[in-house]
């Protein structure tokens, strides 16, 4: 059914859609399932950014050449508590999935693990990745540099990607605690979408190409965004790009950008992703040790104020049960990457 508003899908169905849609433009069946799974999760938790809409954007990197569509991630071992994938050239989706439980008997083992991701394609959210290593019973950090279209603070000139940073904090009982946010002033898709709206943007969001302050949402595109919080934001950019570009020997979103070549397709380099088991610190007191983290939780939430997730929890609660809605715009241009395939 399609109405003005948009077209209401079970989760199970835009599942299926995600999954055939990705293999039309020529991915492979396992990437497909990976892929599809992270969009399906981000409209599931009511982030339009990072939801079905980046099905457009992965199947652009696709036809572009930028992905390797039937890429075979290869896990190895540089240290006891150290592993890497190296994704060939694939989505980050399957690479992750393929190290994940590596990960989590390394950080088991050892207390603490560090998972590299390398030549892979990012186009959506890390809080998939730091929540499931939470539901593991392990606090995680994870970061990943982007395309160059950030300026430093004091500059107009793109150096930074939007780097997120996501982090995960396991819950005796309940949904982990998880933050996940761009260090540039918005994450790009959120400016995508108010371009394809015909929607202006806050000026604090970005330059135009002569480095001017603008509400044109295609024009901070064009140009350059800024980061959050000033030099605060811009300091900890320039933090991911070190740590999930030289320090993994991979690439920075300058380089990332230059390896584009203007094919307009979704950033190609390395993940860092931290992995922490408190039993490795606490040993038997981690439980009193983890009470003491839900004291500081509820004394958040008793004056009102909202934990990091909570929204996104409260819209999966309701997806699960009611289904999405797909504007009907989006669903038609979805629809046609199928016909034109």
């Amino acid at each position: 059914m399609t109405d003005r508003a948009g077209v209401p899908m079970t989760l199970a169905a835009l599942r299926a859609l995600a999954r055939a849609k990705l293999r039309a433009v020529g991915l492979a069946e396992d990437h497909a399932e990976a892929v599809a799974e992270t969009m399906v999760a981000g409209e599931r938790d009511g982030c339009a950014s990072h939801g079905i809409y980046r099905l457009l954007v992965a199947a652009a990197s696709v036809r572009a050449g930028v992905v390797v569509p039937d890429a075979v991630p290869v896990v190895s071992r540089p240290g006891k508590a150290l592993v890497r994938v190296d994704g060939g050239g694939g989505f980050a989706q399957l690479a992750f999935a393929r190290g994940l439980p590596v990960l989590v008997a390394a950080a088991r083992e050892h207390g603490m693990a560090a998972l590299a991701l390398n030549h892979v394609v990012h186009f959506a959210a890390l809080w998939p990745e730091v929540e499931a290593l939470a539901r593991e019973g392990l606090v995680a950090l994870a970061c990943t540099p982007s395309h160059a279209w950030v300026a430093p603070a004091g500059g107009t000139q793109p150096v930074f990607g939007t780097n997120p940073i996501a982090f995960g904090w396991p819950r005796p009982a309940g949904d982990p605690f998880v933050f996940d946010f761009a260090t540039s002033a918005v994450a790009r898709g959120e400016i995508e979408l108010h371009r394809r709206a015909g929607l202006p943007v806050p000026e604090e969001w970005g330059y135009d190409a002569e480095g001017a302050p603008t509400t044109d949402a295609k024009a901070v595109l064009d140009g350059a965004m800024r980061t959050f919080g000033g030099h605060k934001g811009s300091a900890l950019a320039a933090m991911v790009e070190l740590l999930a570009g030289p320090l993994i020997g991979d690439l920075t979103s300058r380089e990332s950008l230059a390896l584009d070549d203007g094919r307009g397709g979704s950033p190609v380099g390395g993940e860092l992703i931290v992995a922490i088991d408190p039993a490795g610190f606490l040993g038997e007191a981690t439980a009193a040790h983890l009470a003491r983290a839900e004291a500081m939780f509820a004394a958040i939430e008793a004056q009102g104020a909202r934990l990091p997730s909570a929204r996104r929890y409260a819209a999966r609660a309701h997806s699960l049960s009611e289904g999405v809605v797909v504007p009907a715009a989006l669903h038609a241009e979805i629809m046609a990457i199928g016909a034109a395939a």
